[in-house]
């Protein structure tokens, strides 16, 4: 099927260079200001030569008096001079019946030419096991989405049961945290977009109180979710959304003196790409786009001035000043005295009463200069996390001293003031920036999200996980610092970037990993885990082991890293009860229905990436066929059907002799993924596999019916090869960070 937004494209990119408006557009005498209830403001109008161009037309239907944005049926609730607008967006949603087939489905594209407003809006997802996410042109995925589940699909004592023990919370009105409804913030610059529902699994056991899933685009703080909407969403079927407007498609730099703004007004731009709005200056006031629009304030008369007395105060255009009046002199925002004192008592007063103010303000502003500091100081630790970092420490037996504290202003100058030509990647966790320090080494430096107050957990957790693990292939801590808005975690530079850049994005840096390569960075993989389960002081479960956590240092050695959503696991533990976290693709589906965490969940984790070595595939994949998407299910079948040369990544060059390492690692892949736990091995098992397996290149080791192939060694080169890249070009289908259920 043919996307929506392919025929809007060529009309979407029109309106952008009509935006420009270099001819500006006067509007006429007795333009209609307002629709309904709707207040509407040049560049916005209703009537032709009443807007800047067809890009702000507001359609006024005269029989409802109802406005609607351009020429379509969708309704506009609000504009503001600030540059947004507020539009009444529809839901999309999926039907099933009670075999769990589908009936009815609908999702509902937009091409407004206006990208939605990041910090105003939320994406919701309302039903059991859905997946919402946002689609883009052509089938693209943007890398936003959440999931809701629900606790169980009947009422019998058995299931009452176990949602007594669980430590998921209940689902309740007002509660939109995974449990029958999710939702996720939204990325900047979004302007052509479809809300997508997808079912995870057989519906068929939910539809008798589920039978539709929903996926909406919401203003924040204007849907409240009930547990019934579980079963209708109570008829509601469109939603407001806010978008951000703005003029033209460039840069206020780019337009020059050809800009709609008027006099006395100034070009702010946009911020998240081309494209500019208008601002009055200080001291007017007014509608920047018409020409004489922005007016001159009178502080005077509103009383917006600092003057003594209302008196003193004299209005200039764009501003105003105090004067004192005739027959007076001094300040007149302080005191105006009368000419006829006496100027010897007047100056030596003066000059006593300013010399003793001088000191005195040197040594309060001095004082409160370092208190400020101080203050501020505390304030970011505290906010940081630094008081629960020193008690966790304290409870771990580590030290301040094993972590070196960077000031705020080492970490300015190692990252050029955090310029952008020094961003490494994005993720759920943060922005990650090279650094370079005064001694010439490279630094690597992760930022949290600004006002996102759970990153702060997860830099703690991984101070402390870090702080207690010492091995060559686990990226190093090297530092942090507290002093900041946001916190930031310093780590050793790793030069050739994520295993995930190598098999997913090779041409970032122009190589292809061997297969020799892959099987050493796997072996080196699958020790530190290893290491992290047995070794540790106390058992470490990594929760999240994938290529994109796998960095490569200037020797291609493999370094472990992103340890936020690490759990330790006490020795006199094997598991632990916790809210499901992990990436979807490489989630342990024991894990994910029993919200039981142990080493076999960072097990399956690893047989997935052992998967994505031998495949060159993702691990999950929308462009794929439906039955091929998850890469778990499509690797075992073949495997089992001795199709192993159709799931090789065609580039490898494969022999006799890696042939047989080939098959060998593809069937220790199957047995890492099985979906009971007990009947995975352990991570020690799995590197010592491995090391067999580069070791022996001649002798095959049988295991004992561990795997799901016979012992026949077949040739591994083939005709056909499912390897075809659909989902390696610009990390289309790429999911980062957490999703919390």
């Amino acid at each position: 099927m043919q996307s929506p937004f392919a025929f809007a494209f060529a009309f979407v990119l029109a309106l952008a260079f009509a935006f420009e408006g270099r001819v500006r557009s006067q509007p006429k005498d007795g333009c209609r200001g307002n629709c309904g209830n709707l207040t509407i403001h040049y560049p916005f109008g209703t009537e032709q030569g009443c807007y800047l161009n067809d890009g702000f037309l507001i359609t006024c239907d005269r029989d409802s008096d109802k406005p609607f944005f351009r020429k379509t049926d969708v309704q506009v609730l609000g504009v503001s001079r600030d540059g947004e607008i507020t539009l009444q967006m529809p839901r999309s949603y999926e039907c099933f019946n009670y075999t769990g087939d589908s009936l009815e489905h609908k999702t509902s594209g937009w091409l407004s030419g206006f990208p939605l407003s990041s910090n105003r809006n939320k994406l919701i997802g309302i039903g059991c096991n859905t997946y919402a996410y946002l689609e883009g042109p052509q089938g693209t995925v943007y890398p936003v989405g959440c999931q809701s589940t629900c606790l169980s699909f009947n009422n019998s004592e058995r299931s009452r049961e176990r949602e007594s023990q669980t430590s998921q919370p209940p689902m309740e009105d007002g509660l939109c945290s995974g449990i029958g409804c999710c939702q996720v913030s939204i990325p900047e610059g979004i302007k052509y977009f479809r809300p997508v529902p997808y079912s995870l699994n057989n519906h068929s056991l939910a539809s008798y109180f589920n039978p539709c899933i929903y996926t909406f685009l919401v203003e924040d703080g204007h849907f409240n979710f009930s547990v019934s909407d579980l079963q209708n969403l109570r008829n509601i079927t469109e939603f407001p959304v806010v978008f951000n407007w703005f003029i033209g498609d460039l840069t206020c730099r780019q337009v020059g003196n050809n800009s709609v703004c008027s006099e006395n007004s100034d070009c702010i731009d946009f911020g998240y790409g081309p494209g500019y709005t208008c601002r009055c200056r200080d001291g007017y006031d007014g509608n920047p786009y018409l020409p004489n629009g922005c007016r001159d304030i009178n502080e005077c008369e509103r009383g917006n001035h600092d003057c003594a007395k209302p008196e003193y105060c004299r209005n200039n255009n764009g501003s105003f000043h105090c004067i004192c009046p005739k027959g007076y002199k001094g300040d007149a925002t302080k005191r105006c005295i009368h000419n006829r004192q006496e100027w010897p008592v007047i100056l030596l007063g003066t000059t006593v009463g300013f010399l003793t103010i001088l000191l005195s303000l040197c040594c309060i502003n001095q004082e409160l200069k370092r208190r400020k500091q101080d203050k501020l100081r505390e304030k970011f630790f505290e906010q940081n996390g630094g008081i629960m970092l020193r008690q966790r420490l304290l409870r771990t037996h580590s030290s301040e001293d094993d972590v070196r504290i960077f000031t705020e202003e080492e970490i300015r100058r190692a990252t050029n003031n955090f310029h952008e030509s020094r961003i490494l990647g994005e993720g759920g966790q943060g922005t990650v920036y090279k650094g370079i320090l005064p001694d010439s080494r490279e630094i690597a430096i992760k930022k949290a999200r600004i006002g996102d107050h759970s990153q702060v957990e997860q830099f703690i957790n991984e101070v402390i996980v870090l702080s207690m693990i010492n091995h060559r292939n686990v990226v190093k801590l090297l530092g942090c610092c507290l002093e900041t808005e946001v916190p930031l975690l310093i780590y050793e530079f790793m030069r050739n970037g994520t295993l995930f850049d190598h098999l997913h994005s090779p041409a970032r840096f122009n190589s292809f990993l061997q297969w020799e390569d892959r099987l050493r960075i796997a072996i080196e993989t699958a020790e530190t885990i290893s290491y992290l389960h047995s070794s540790a002081s106390v058992p470490i479960v990594h929760r999240d082991v994938k290529p994109a956590n796998i960095l490569l240092d200037e020797k291609f050695s493999a370094k472990v890293s992103d340890f936020g959503a690490s759990r330790l696991i006490p020795s006199d533990r094997e598991q632990l009860t916790t809210l499901v976290q992990g990436t979807l693709g490489y989630l342990d589906p024991e894990y994910f229905h029993t919200s039981t965490l142990n080493e076999k969940s960072d097990v399956y984790s690893f047989g997935v990436v052992l998967m994505e070595l031998v495949s060159g595939q993702k691990a999950l994949c929308f462009r794929r066929s439906e039955s091929d998407r998850h890469l778990v299910a499509c690797f075992a079948s073949a495997l089992k059907e001795n199709r192993l040369d159709q799931i090789l990544e065609n580039r490898l060059q494969v022999s006799e002799e890696n042939g047989r390492q080939l098959k060998e690692v593809a069937e220790l892949a199957v047995w890492c993924t099985r979906v009971k736990g007990e009947e995975r091995p352990r991570m020690k098992e799995v590197a010592s596999e491995l090391e067999g397996i580069r070791v022996s290149l001649k002798h095959h080791r049988r295991r004992n019916g561990h795997f799901l192939l016979d012992q026949e060694n077949e040739h591994l080169l083939g005709d056909q090869n499912l390897y075809d890249g659909t989902c390696n070009d610009n990390n289309s289908d790429r999911i980062s960070g957490y999703y919390t259920i």
